[in-house]
């Protein structure tokens, strides 16, 4: 039985990550420490499409993470992780992957595939004391901020808890204060 055969009789024809049954193809998971059928998963064009082109992601495409997590593949495992790793900035993705058990093992060789150096261009958002803010994060306020179109004032010292990015601005974060979701200037804020 060759590779593709053995993933569509473990999946039951199905993509390991959405379910879908048609177009499946054979891919193999990167730095993956083993070779053949425990290193692959059969996967969809679609899914194929958006793994391997970070542009074309569809997060709602991937709310299906929320099964496929569960695997006990741990080439699925892998890919959900890292599926989830890089739409984190949506907010439930960094839900899923707080509930999310993997063996330390695994983790490691899903981590390997995350690890590449970050592009030149690529946006990094930094606290005003240089450190790297990231999706989910909290922040404290550093100063008294007047919230634009409202008459709400964040006071200093004020926690912004699981902030996400502003995707195509460094200096621009968003996050929830007093049950109103706003926009914070990262120079105003400190990482907790």
């Amino acid at each position: 039985m060759n590779i593709e055969e053995s993933l569509r009789q473990r999946s039951d024809s199905t993509c390991e990550l959405c379910g879908i049954k048609d177009n499946l193809d054979v891919f193999g998971t990167p730095h993956s420490p083993e070779n053949g059928i425990d290193s692959s998963i059969l996967i969809c064009e679609t899914c194929k499409e958006q793994t391997e082109d970070p542009e074309k992601a569809d997060p709602n495409h991937w709310r299906c993470l929320n099964d496929s997590m569960w695997s006990t593949v741990p080439a699925v495992q892998v890919m959900a992780w890292r599926m989830l790793n890089r739409l984190k900035s949506e907010g439930w993705p960094q839900d899923l992957l707080d509930i999310m058990y993997m063996e330390d093992d695994i983790k490691e060789w899903a981590k390997a595939g995350i690890q590449e150096p970050k592009a030149e261009n690529s946006i990094v958002h930094k606290d005003s004391n240089g450190a790297v803010i990231e999706s989910g994060d909290t922040v404290v306020l550093t100063k008294d901020l007047n919230v634009k179109g409202s008459s709400l004032t964040a006071k200093r010292g004020t926690a912004v808890r699981r902030v996400s990015l502003v995707h195509d601005n460094p200096e621009q974060i968003e996050g929830k204060v007093e049950g109103q979701q706003i926009v914070i200037l990262t120079k105003f804020v400190k990482k907790v």
